[in-house]
């Protein structure tokens, strides 16, 4: 885009403050981040992101690095991967499945995505299989991508980025970034822990703009029911 207003930068967020030095620039006036996944990514079978079709479990955002979900899967020790499923997925059978998971692997590499839904499909009803099986997905996604650890390194660099008055706007989908968006916003840092000055004033770097949550309404539900679990906050820098 020859635009001198717009600079396209492909990279993970967890950079943004390397590239904003790297480009000259010491204070913004609003960041804006969608912490939803594209739809292509779980549109196309290759990348491995769904459980609708067939193909190598890979799952990485950036192809060129890192570990693939069938690396972790074949590689994590049962206790590591019990606690991705519980801690990402809030799946409550996790130890059950990584148990699953590690007496397979024993014999044979899991490496394609049916092979991993034979494995793990019996654990799950009928009734609410295609909930549980997102949420094991999404649980190995975000492990793959180190989304949590990538999320609190560019809302640190946010604050830090931010003009007084300067607005961040975050839009989440899943309780485990939505509450450490909260507490950056109410506290100034992802574990939410508060700080007071000697008279007990919270110190906090944000002020509130929604005390409430945004969340989508019907109509932008059926216009999209990937919305659903979309929650948006708003705050302003001191």
């Amino acid at each position: 885009m020859d635009n001198p207003h717009f600079t396209f930068v492909r990279s993970n967020f967890r950079y943004l403050h390397n590239f904003l030095r790297y480009h000259g620039i010491e204070e913004v006036d609003a960041i804006l981040a969608d912490l939803g996944v594209s739809s292509h990514h779980f549109d196309d079978s290759e990348r491995g992101f769904s459980f609708r079709f067939d193909g190598a479990l890979d799952m990485r955002m950036n192809k060129r690095a890192g570990d693939t979900a069938a690396d972790v899967l074949n590689t994590y020790e049962e206790g590591r991967l019990a606690d991705l499923f519980y801690l990402y997925g809030e799946l409550k059978n996790s130890r059950k499945l990584a148990s699953v998971i590690v007496k397979t692997r024993s014999v044979q590499p899991i490496q394609t995505i049916g092979e991993f839904l034979e494995i793990i499909k019996p654990l799950f009803g009928r009734e609410r299989e295609k909930k549980e099986l997102a949420k094991v997905f999404q649980a190995l996604r975000i492990e793959v991508n180190r989304e949590m650890d990538a999320l609190k390194e560019m809302l640190q660099a946010a604050t830090e980025a931010l003009k007084p008055g300067g607005r961040l706007v975050v839009i989440t989908y899943h309780s485990l970034e939505d509450r450490m968006v909260k507490n950056i916003m109410k506290t100034g840092n992802v574990e939410g822990k508060m700080t007071q000055d000697f008279f007990g004033n919270i110190q906090a770097p944000f002020r509130l703009v929604n005390n409430r949550v945004i969340i989508p309404d019907e109509a932008e539900i059926a216009r999209n029911p990937r919305s659903r679990s979309a929650k948006l906050r708003i705050a302003e820098k001191k």
